[in-house]
């Protein structure tokens, strides 16, 4: 026979404090003294472990020339660093400075008018005004006023700057030779986690000695850097204040 139990709120918060105050005799013995490193591990022995998993390159079996040193299809006596294949490895250097200044200026003025009477007509000016309705007068016939300004001005001022270096696999070899590359690079500071996504095609000869390519040189260059975490959930509007900001349509 099994017995319900019922967590009232006192009972939880006592437990609460008692799961929280186990490990304090560790850190009251750790007093004065530096925070231990964690040994070292067989990360494959870790809980939730799963293998990497990344394209690679076709198995090229090596051929050689009978009395030479000169490998078939190597590019250079000493064997090329630099990546070529899929799944090998490049250092994008991201260097992006941006910076636009926007200023437009419009004014815009008109001013008319017109003025049609007939103060003076052969001596007969006195006869028009037996014509015309009561109160109307032969000298003030027509006057039309018209006057109209307008008045703009904007200005645009943005500033952006970012400079990292981040690793990148070649994914995929187009047929003209060039290569397509992705990378993603995460920093977790505390409870935060900084993000940078990279992707794009380079040219294996805009390749450096050094295994390095500029971000300039990426055709199709797609570049995101951002963050998650607490921090940058406080920074964000609530999700039913963005709903809010759609949905009005005013």
């Amino acid at each position: 026979m099994s017995y319900p139990i019922h967590l009232q709120t006192p009972t939880v918060l006592v437990l609460c404090l008692f799961l929280g105050a186990c490990g304090i005799p560790d850190r009251l013995a750790n007093v004065g003294q530096p925070p231990a490193l964690s040994p070292i591990e067989d990360p494959t022995a870790a809980k939730g472990y799963k293998p990497v998993q990344m394209p690679m390159p076709a198995i090229e079996h090596a051929t050689y020339a009978p009395n030479s040193l000169w490998r078939t299809g190597s590019r250079a006596f000493f064997k090329d660093q630099r990546a070529r294949l899929v799944g090998d490895l490049v250092t994008v250097k991201v260097k992006v400075t941006d910076r636009a200044q926007l200023d437009n200026t419009t004014r815009r003025s008109r001013k008319s008018r017109e003025d049609f009477g007939a103060a003076n007509a052969f001596g007969f000016e006195n006869k028009l005004d037996d014509f015309l309705p009561g109160g109307a007068k032969a000298a003030s016939l027509v006057k039309l006023d018209s006057d109209g300004s307008s008045r703009g001005s904007g200005s645009v001022r943005r500033s952006e700057t970012l400079a990292t270096n981040v690793a990148a696999v070649v994914t995929q070899t187009l047929p003209n030779g060039n290569l397509v590359i992705e990378g993603k690079q995460e920093i977790r500071v505390n409870f935060e986690v900084r993000e940078l996504l990279i992707a794009g095609v380079i040219r294996p000869e805009d390749i450096e000695s050094d295994n390095t390519i500029d971000s300039t040189k990426i055709a199709q260059a797609r570049i995101a850097y951002g963050g998650r975490g607490q921090i940058t959930d406080v920074q964000q509007p609530r999700y039913g204040q963005q709903a809010i900001d759609i949905l009005l349509p005013f």
